[in-house]
């Protein structure tokens, strides 16, 4: 093993412990800096919501750090402040996941507030409806923003109201004002519980004593009902045909999202989907998209393509800010590079740049403890290895054109893109 391979976090220098209340606990010292981060997760996403409580997940998480049996709003923020630490809970599809940092001197306390937090929030009414107001605003400024209500007619059209992946996890007006104090505390006891927990910790630790510690603190919890943890298909019936047009009156830019059901990321070729992804809509000026569509021919302000890569079926999308008058050329812009990209192999030229912007972009999201406990995370999330890092270079080199366009010709469809366009009135809408 070379020297810089022997830096990168494997199953050599990460220390992996299960839990007997379910709990893995993943442990990577660093003694470079005199910090440490915590990156954890459990199953309380929005998948396991009820469509008329549209964001309840997301807002449990939020309401989380305003108050628990043992500490009111202030001590928990006076706690955290007197040792200038940071802790934040956030509401995801499939899971809610919060970190921390702090010096590792006060590494107990930040575990000791998390954990509390965590496992005894009483959802005070005041915060809860403060809270409450700071989202109702939200959703209603959302209700001008094109970027947003395209994205969210593109998700409605390509999953249909039967599939969780339909709502937001952010909620609705109405889902949002409908949710009870009752209602958190009960979201709170079904689906919060150490099995299937994630916990990492990275910084100026021994691997020994974090687990101790996390022991001490983490290791009592247990949980009398565990709710499943539910798999997300994707949807049987495909995306609802023509497209789907959203007047936002006041406006002088129309927004255009694209999409179509991507690879998970356990996915054998999502990698290749990721390379493909890159060519047609990342790479340098936003790829082959963003050449065509905004720099030769002028007709975006900007234009992108993502592949999702989540725990279940997320969508691979394309999104464009542009002129209303350009719309129709824009879209059939888009959808050209689509079909080219499921009907040509890629020029080496273009494998050989993606591959090395993959490579070289790995090192730099290793930098700080916060980049390395997210890459942790996600190798013990997504079960990819503890390996992974150590041998991606490698993996990203054997992929090949051929793979990329099988990739492509899996997931991507100019035929079948869901499409949504939000913006003035006019002839494209």
């Amino acid at each position: 093993m070379s020297k810089r391979q022997a830096s990168i976090p494997h199953s050599g220098n990460i220390e992996r412990a299960e839990l007997e209340n379910g709990i893995t606990v993943l442990v990577y010292t660093n003694p470079a800096v005199q910090s440490v981060n915590l990156m954890s997760s459990v199953h309380g996403g929005s998948i396991y919501e009820a469509p008329e409580q549209s964001g309840l997940a997301s807002f449990v998480a939020g309401a989380s750090m305003t108050g628990t049996a043992n500490r009111d709003f202030d001590a928990i923020h006076g706690t955290l402040e007197d040792i200038g630490a940071a802790l934040n809970f956030s509401g995801h599809k499939h899971k809610v996941g919060f970190s921390g940092k702090a010096l590792a001197e006060d590494l107990s306390t930040l575990v000791d507030v998390a954990s509390d937090v965590l496992r005894n929030p009483v959802f005070p009414t005041e915060h809860v409806e403060r809270l409450r107001g700071e989202r109702l605003t939200w959703l209603q400024y959302s209700q001008f923003d094109t970027r947003y209500r395209a994205a969210k007619a593109m998700r409605e059209a390509l999953f249909p109201e039967d599939h969780p992946y339909h709502y937001g996890a952010y909620g609705c007006e109405e889902s949002i004002a409908g949710i009870k104090v009752e209602d958190l505390k009960a979201f709170h006891s079904r689906q919060y519980g150490p099995a299937g927990m994630i916990l990492v910790i990275v910084g100026a630790v021994k691997a020994g004593e974090a687990l101790a510690l996390v022991s001490d603190t983490f290791g009592d919890w247990r949980q009398e009902n565990p709710s499943v943890v539910r798999c997300v298909d994707a949807p049987t019936a495909g995306a609802e045909r023509g497209r789907q047009a959203v007047f936002v009156p006041g406006k002088t830019q129309s927004d255009i999202s694209m999409g179509i059901i991507g690879p998970a990321r356990t996915a054998d070729d999502f990698p290749a989907a990721q390379l493909a992804n890159s060519v047609l809509g990342e790479f340098g000026m936003m790829g082959r998209i963003g050449k065509s569509v905004r720099e030769e021919k002028g007709l975006a302000y900007y234009a992108y393509s993502r592949v999702g890569g989540g725990h279940g079926p997320e969508p691979w999308t394309v999104n464009a800010g542009v002129n209303p008058e350009n719309v129709d050329l824009a879209i059939e812009s888009i959808l050209a590079e689509i079909e080219r990209l499921t009907t040509e192999l890629v020029t080496e030229d273009d494998l050989a740049d993606n591959q090395s912007y993959f490579t070289g972009r790995m090192p730099l999201r290793l930098e700080s403890n916060e980049g390395i406990a997210s890459q942790i995370h996600s190798m013990e999330s997504y079960r990819l290895g503890l390996d992974y890092l150590l041998n991606y270079e490698e993996m990203i080199g054997r992929i090949t054109r051929e793979d990329l366009l099988a990739a492509a010709r899996t997931y991507l469809s100019a035929e079948d893109m869901a499409v949504a366009v939000a913006g003035p009135e006019h002839p494209g809408l």
